[in-house]
């Protein structure tokens, strides 16, 4: 079970990736690029680590080939990833990463074999209703948010993959070979990408400023050499899906750093911000829904969505009224495993203050 320490240390691992984006904001060169060199200086950093703690590199070719695969995943992510940011602004990407937490709640059970939780699916439909209200307000930024939501869903997919790897291999071999293949796989999408993406056809993979090296430095080491190292540790005691509601959190942390250093640049509507409050009360209501959780089909609760979002796009009320509802839909959506919590947790103190009848009977 995860301690305070553990789940501190997860936070300041999500504030960092939080500031990926912004540090894609600032470099010059492309995504493509730009993942190649984050992925190649780590992979040879990791390599060094590696060797200088004398850790043996060797396992089965079956298990290279997976976790080489699982690095061409990340590679597919973080060039989405870096697209998005591109096109649009760190804001909207960030807050079409924090579905991952909905790809996770499809992908792990199809991966895993698991059983299916009610409350993940509750905790998915609210999701959905902040990235509707997101792209209601936002839907300029429409290719920008799509491929935040493809680069979510890698993200999730290799999430998944690597709470099976841990089990197996060690964290610091994992990410080195991740990296590696990461790298690979970049390289292997220089061909395809130059013929088809690159008006000049050519790659830039020079900066246009000097201290882009500076911070392609800081995105190899720090956010990815330690940042990813940690995460795979930690997949020791939390769960993939407590995991990515955790990363969620990685929008509000991107989204306060962006409108520090870009100012008005990052300034979104009412209504974007609004979307993402939803998505985050959903990453605060999972501890509760964890530990108190009972299976519930949550089809009708799909209705009450599906009614909501009609109701609102109707255009015939104010938009202050669209907002209550939303706040009204959210609660009806998490207040029944809450107060089941709340009332469990009264059932217990009851039960523990209660004489032991068997004890008192030998007592006299």
């Amino acid at each position: 079970m995860p301690n305070l320490r553990d789940h501190a240390v997860l936070h300041f691992i999500v504030l960092i990736w939080g500031f990926t984006a912004i540090l894609g904001k600032l470099i010059t060169i492309p995504a493509v690029e730009l993942v190649f060199y984050r992925t190649l200086i780590a992979s040879i950093a990791l390599g060094l680590i590696i060797t200088r703690r004398r850790r043996s590199f060797r396992m089965s070719i079956a298990s290279g080939l997976k976790i080489l695969g699982t690095g061409m995943l990340i590679s597919a992510h973080w060039i989405l990833f870096f697209a998005s940011v591109n096109i649009s602004t760190v804001s909207v990407c960030l807050a079409g990463m924090a579905t991952a937490t909905l790809w996770t709640s499809i992908l792990d059970p199809l991966i895993t074999g698991r059983k299916v939780k009610g409350f993940e699916i509750n905790i998915g439909l609210v999701i959905i209703l902040g990235l509707y209200v997101v792209f209601r307000f936002e839907f300029n930024h429409f290719w920008g948010i799509l491929l935040a939501l493809i680069s979510a869903m890698l993200a999730a997919l290799f999430t998944v993959i690597n709470s099976k790897l841990i089990k197996k291999h060690d964290h610091s071999i994992i990410t080195f070979y991740e990296m590696a293949g990461a790298c690979i796989g970049s390289a292997l999408f220089f061909p395809f990408y130059t013929q088809y993406f690159v008006k000049s056809h050519t790659l830039h993979l020079v900066p246009d400023n000097a201290i882009d090296w500076l911070y392609i430095g800081i995105l190899a080491i720090i956010c990815t050499v330690y940042a990813y190292t940690v995460a795979v540790k930690l997949m020791n005691k939390f769960s993939p899906f407590a995991i990515n509601l955790t990363v969620n959190l990685e929008p509000v942390y991107g989204i306060v750093l962006a409108f520090i250093i870009f100012g008005d640049a990052e300034k979104m509507t009412a209504g974007f911000y609004f979307g993402t409050l939803i998505i985050l009360a959903a990453v605060l209501a999972y501890p509760y829904l964890d530990k108190y959780f009972a299976e519930k089909r949550g089809s009708w609760k799909m209705v009450v969505l599906l009614a909501a979002i009609v109701f609102n796009e109707s255009g015939l009320f104010p938009i202050y009224i669209h907002w209550v509802s939303y706040l009204g839909l959210l609660l009806v959506l998490i207040s029944p495993e809450l107060y089941q919590g709340a009332t469990k947790r009264r059932k217990a103190r009851k039960a523990a203050e209660e004489p032991n009848l068997e004890t008192v009977k030998v007592n006299r």
